[in-house]
């Protein structure tokens, strides 16, 4: 019995032998795949996170065409997004996009292991030919008067552009001049289409046929007063050039013109076309139309104002104003007996009262000559008006006068040698006449008596004037004798045309 529990216990530790080396003898088998799984896992690391960045370039020869330039790192794939609904997988893509504008491009930058990095940036596609197309459209764009309010004005500068005239709008007065168009095409040429019609504008006092009147633009009207041909001011074809930067617009080409012309005037305003005007202008889009502020030096020194506009497709411009309705009024007529001022105060005078003016009035000053004598008036010329004269009218109404009962007009002048005279402030004395009420350019028409030579200095000097021997009458061929509407009397000290200041003393004025 012991001998068989012996054994049996003999036969289970050999079976337990030969299963632990089975195991042992597993165990050495798995050892060498679990040390390589182990190398494995501890050889491989994850993708870097990968960085987004990009770089573009627009195509000169086509504006809408971009290269767009992958600067990212780490990224295994690309995706763009164009802002514009297009997209790309490319690492390095060119797109063109329809049309300029403002656009939000998005580089979306992916790992091996799928993480994913962002870069957005706006980009704005401009047309170069963009600020040009202001001025001459997609193909061409005509341009014409604007038809409201003041289109013309004529100042010293830019701070008072209106200082000297601002005078021509759609009021009937100058019709031609609405009619004509100025075209700018996008190719670099310029038509303009003076639409067989001109304007007289010349020098006030010329006397020619043409002047201040629209006129058909002949060969044998389109000469001006030195017998110069101007016809070239006509229609025609020209070219331009146009710099957005500065707003300068130079027109190339004999003749080529925007602005104003004196196109039958004298040659102190040097009328005469020229190969190339340059000007500057402006640019506003408005609702239903555009308008454009031209400005240009004339020559005389002032800045000349224009505006034109250039209205939508289906808009309705505004009407030409075809005749010009009757400025002002034709006042009562008066025939006085006595009509004088003394200019000691401001109550000195008979009638002839004084009115606003260019040049202004200080009455009761010192005689410059004798601070004992009588009180005078002091004449002070402005800085700041080309143009001016002291002005007087019937007060306390003003009224036509009638000049019948006086044969002469007088006044005491002194011109102080303190003055600066070295420029073109003279020493020369104007006297006129004038219909004020009823003539909106009452300078046009006017009767005026003149020192010639130019005064001493330092001293009272009288000028008496014959009032039937004017010596200018606007080629009326008559004299203030023959009128029954001139209704403003005025003096000029130191000659027009500049803004030279200057102070001078004045005494009995008298119509005798």
């Amino acid at each position: 019995m012991h001998s068989q529990i012996q054994n049996r216990v003999l036969q289970k530790t050999k079976i337990m032998n030969v299963n632990k080396l089975n195991k042992l003898w597993y165990i050495l088998l798995l050892l060498p795949l679990v040390l390589i799984t182990s190398c494995k896992d501890d050889d491989t690391e994850p993708a870097e996170d990968p960085i987004a960045s990009f770089q573009y370039e627009i195509d000169e020869a086509n504006y809408l065409r971009v290269t767009f330039t992958s600067f990212s790192e780490n990224a295994a794939t690309y995706s763009w997004n164009f802002g514009d609904s297009e997209t790309s997988a490319e690492e390095n893509p060119v797109h063109t996009y329809s049309a300029a504008g403002d656009y939000t491009v998005v580089l979306t930058a992916t790992n091996a292991d799928g993480v994913e990095a962002s870069k957005t940036e706006s980009i704005t596609i401009t047309d170069p030919n963009e600020a040009l197309k202001l001025l001459t459209g997609e193909v061409s764009k005509t341009w014409k008067l604007f038809r409201e309010g003041t289109v013309a004005s004529l100042g010293p500068d830019a701070s008072n552009p209106a200082g000297w005239w601002s005078g021509l709008s759609n009021n009937g007065a100058r019709p031609c001049l609405y009619e004509q168009t100025f075209t700018f095409h996008l190719d670099g040429q310029f038509v303009f289409d003076d639409m067989n019609v001109f304007w007289g504008e010349n020098d006030p006092w010329s006397g020619t046929a043409n002047h201040e009147t629209c006129f058909e633009p002949t060969a044998a009207n389109m000469v001006n007063l030195d017998g110069a041909d101007v016809s070239a001011w006509g229609s025609g074809t020209h070219a331009f050039t146009y710099d957005p930067s500065t707003g300068v617009v130079v027109l190339n080409g004999m003749g080529a013109w925007m602005g104003l012309v004196h196109t039958v005037g004298n040659s102190e305003y040097s009328n005469v076309p020229t190969a190339s005007r340059s000007f500057d202008i402006a640019i506003e889009e408005l609702d239903g139309y555009d308008k454009m502020t031209l400005t240009y030096d004339y020559g005389d020194g002032g800045l000349w104002t224009i505006i034109y506009a250039s209205y939508d497709e289906g808009v309705t411009e505004p009407e030409i104003v075809r005749e010009e309705p009757v400025f002002g009024v034709d006042l009562e007529d008066i025939t006085p007996s006595v009509l004088s001022n003394g200019f000691a105060s401001a109550t000195d005078f008979v009638l002839l009262d004084t009115i606003t003016s260019g040049s202004t009035l200080v009455y009761g000053v010192d005689d410059p000559a004798d601070a004992t004598a009588a009180k005078v008036g002091q004449f002070n010329r402005v800085s700041t008006e080309q143009y001016q004269e002291l002005k007087f009218q019937i007060a306390p109404e003003a009224k036509d006068i009638i000049f019948t009962n006086f044969t002469t007009v007088s006044i005491d002048v002194y011109i102080p040698s303190s003055n600066d005279y070295s420029g073109d402030l003279s020493k020369v004395v104007l006297m006129g006449m004038a219909d004020q009420s009823a003539t909106e350019q009452w300078w046009t028409d006017i009767y005026e008596y003149n020192s010639g030579t130019e005064l001493a200095v330092d001293t009272w000097v009288t000028l008496t004037y014959q009032l039937a021997s004017p010596d200018w009458d606007s080629d009326n061929g008559n004299s203030p004798l023959d009128r029954t509407d001139l209704d403003m009397f005025y003096i000029n000290i130191g000659s027009g045309g500049h803004v030279v200041p200057g102070t001078f003393y004045v005494r009995n004025l008298k119509f005798q």
